[in-house]
């Protein structure tokens, strides 16, 4: 049975993330303390929002939109003193390789990587980048080589890419980038406490968000789905699937299951070796003090 095309962006976003996601969780990235920087989220402020240039915290809090402006304030743009955008991706790249390499220096790819990868850069460099800022400045970064590395950037290509258009589901739907966390918490993903903690926010704020949308008819008092609020949830998943399928159309379906097939086998290892969380939040994140995420003022 031929895969429709929200199922297909769908699983191009869920096979993707663990690869992109080693840049995150690997253990040489915390190698960026030994440059000056002032823990994690001071780190990942800065390499995360490399691409987009010397950018200001209004624009990262905007851009990444789920963060309380606190939390970026902490890290940008002090982050930049320490090294410039730059600098900041070529340390990266630098940590990133040597991650892979650690951690695949024994698995198998198949034979057909390399085209498959190929594949990957030739389609999602036809991609429109209108109105998508994260994915437009990864989009705008030199395609790193060799095959492995190309490979972990088409993966953060396809996760920034959804993570751009449901962000654009969210505002069309006027949920706050706080909003959006309480519609998580309801979903079952996460506690109120450690979300809160994980997103820079406050208790008050929470409750405050909450209240309003109590008011809309979305959540009820424990902080649930109502049906109104489960089908508005509904609807902007497929806003984002929506938002999504001209990634649908870059690809034959050969060759998109192929690649399919691929990062499914490389997301399992992935997760079954733990050098990713399996779910969200992850729970390491949740012991990390936000509040040092770079300088305290």
């Amino acid at each position: 049975m031929k895969t429709s095309r929200g199922d297909l962006v769908r699983q191009f976003a869920r096979v993707a993330e663990p690869l992109h996601s080693c840049s995150y969780y690997a253990e040489e990235i915390t190698r960026f303390n030994d440059a000056g920087y002032n823990g994690w989220w001071h780190a990942y402020f800065a390499y995360r929002s490399a691409p987009l240039g010397p950018a200001s915290a209004q624009q990262v809090t905007e851009v990444f939109y789920n963060f309380a402006p606190r939390m970026v304030e902490r890290a940008v743009p002090s982050c930049w003193e320490i090294l410039d955008p730059r600098q900041t991706r070529a340390l990266h790249l630098q940590l990133v390789e040597e991650a892979l390499s650690r951690i695949f220096q024994d698995y198998d790819f198949g034979d057909d990587f390399v085209e498959l990868t190929d594949a990957l850069r030739s389609g999602l460099s036809t991609l429109d980048s209108t109105d998508r800022p994260l994915f437009a400045a990864w989009a705008g970064e030199e395609w790193p080589n060799p095959p492995l590395m190309a490979l972990w950037h088409s993966s953060t290509l396809l996760r920034e890419y959804r993570f751009d258009s449901h962000n654009q589901a969210l505002r069309s739907a006027a949920v706050s980038g706080l909003g959006c966390h309480l519609l998580m918490a309801a979903d079952g993903r996460g506690t109120p406490e450690i979300i809160q903690k994980i997103r820079g926010w406050t208790a008050e704020e929470w409750g405050a968000e909450a209240a309003i949308l109590v008011d809309r008819g979305w959540l009820d008092n424990d902080g649930r789905h109502t049906a109104t609020g489960r089908r508005q949830r509904k609807q902007i998943e497929l806003d984002t699937d929506n938002g999504c399928l001209p990634l649908a159309s870059v690809f034959d379906d050969e060759t998109a299951h192929k690649i399919l097939a691929m990062l499914e086998k490389t997301a399992s290892f992935l997760v079954r070796t733990q050098v990713v969380p399996g779910s969200w939040p992850p729970k390491h994140l949740g012991q990390l003090d936000a509040a040092s995420s770079g300088e305290s003022g």
